[in-house]
């Protein structure tokens, strides 16, 4: 674990001595240490404080992926976005958690991802619950296509460029499939196509508002 809080890495180790199945092998705050411990003490997953900073998380993310692609990535901090839970899903993460979540919750996300699965909360994804309809079915052809490309990451101009066609009519496109799936903003769209195309499963965590 990568923690930079001393008194949330002892709460987070307590918790995983009293299961009979997990064990926190070694806690520092300190990322590249976490990074180095890692590459000398292997474990099934590593917990990192998004706290760290955005963009050294995510190259550490994406170190690790390349390294060490068997260790189960796990991010987690006060707050998370669509916007930054697609780039560390992108960069190699398997796990991602708010801090407000309950123990039971910490628990079977650090299970899950250590048992080689892929798991976030619903509160990083709004618009999970309106995912599950197979609403895509009901896409056009066209719209297909531009969904295609908004999971790739691609913008409204290098959609209409692939497709040969104008930068507003990208736009029009979009408002139909956001009406139709369900789904808002370009982040869901990414999100959701990751999750139908790898199994991502995406657990609720009650009593917490998604984030906006």
């Amino acid at each position: 674990m990568c923690e930079t809080q001393p008194a949330t890495a002892e709460g987070i180790r307590s918790l995983l001595g009293g299961s009979e199945d997990l064990n926190c092998r070694w806690a520092v705050p300190n990322l590249l240490v976490g990074l180095q411990l890692a590459r000398q003490q292997p474990v099934d997953a590593l917990l990192l404080d998004k706290s760290f900073g955005q963009q050294a998380v995510i190259s550490a993310v994406a170190e690790m992926r390349e390294s060490m692609p068997d260790v189960g990535l796990i991010v987690w901090g006060n707050s998370m976005n669509e916007a930054e839970a697609l780039r560390l899903l992108q960069a190699g993460a398997r796990g991602l958690l708010r801090k407000t979540a309950d123990l039971a919750t910490i628990l079977t996300c650090i299970r899950a991802v250590a048992d080689g699965s892929t798991w976030m909360e619903d509160c990083v994804f709004r618009d999970s619950a309106r995912a599950e309809r197979p609403t895509r079915n009901d896409l056009t052809l066209r719209e297909q296509q531009v969904l295609v490309l908004v999971e790739q990451g691609m913008k409204n101009k290098e959609i209409a460029l692939e497709l040969g066609i104008r930068p507003g009519t990208v736009k029009i496109h979009l408002k139909h499939i956001f009406e139709k799936t369900g789904v808002h903003g370009r982040y869901g769209l990414a999100l959701s196509g990751m999750r139908m195309k790898g199994g991502m499963p995406i657990h609720a965590m009650s009593g917490y508002p998604p984030l906006a």
